[in-house]
């Protein structure tokens, strides 16, 4: 397991316990950076349901972006929220 991935990891861990919750855009923005950097570029359809297609369309505007620059923006987000 490399550096960043147990950074990302930890990350994801930490954002679990968070002061305070994030608005929905920041959340939008964890979750579409958090399956980028696990799962790479979005296959499938989008679902059906109005919080699926924004989800899906959060992780399609982050398509070409390699797991490890998702991971590294997932962390700097998840320490800005920390601070």
């Amino acid at each position: 397991m490399t550096d960043l991935t147990q950074r990302f990891e930890q990350a994801a861990t930490d954002s679990k316990s968070l002061e305070k919750r994030p608005d929905n855009m920041t959340m939008m923005k964890l979750y579409s950076l958090y399956k980028q950097g696990s799962l790479g570029d979005i296959t499938g359809e989008a679902p059906g349901d109005m919080i699926g297609m924004f989800k899906h369309k959060a992780w399609t505007d982050l398509k070409g972006v390699s797991k490890e620059e998702a991971m590294q923006r997932y962390i700097d987000l998840v320490e800005s929220l920390r601070a």
